[in-house]
């Protein structure tokens, strides 16, 4: 995930802003972390660069 895409990227739970946290990083990308919100504190992984932020009942 690029760094410029937090500008963009909301909550789609509650569409408030959300806080990166990154735990592995390269030249050109985030490569695993964590989005999260907060206003209703729900989290959003980063894996193998793609944050996804599919409501926590629709995820696996």
């Amino acid at each position: 995930m690029k760094r410029s895409l937090m500008d963009i990227l909301a909550c789609p739970m509650c569409k408030n802003e959300l806080e990166l946290e990154v735990t592995k990083e390269d030249e050109n990308e985030i490569v695993e972390g964590t989005l999260h919100c907060r206003s209703c504190g729900e989290a959003y992984p980063i894996e193998d660069t793609i944050p996804n932020l599919l409501p926590p009942s629709l995820r696996e």
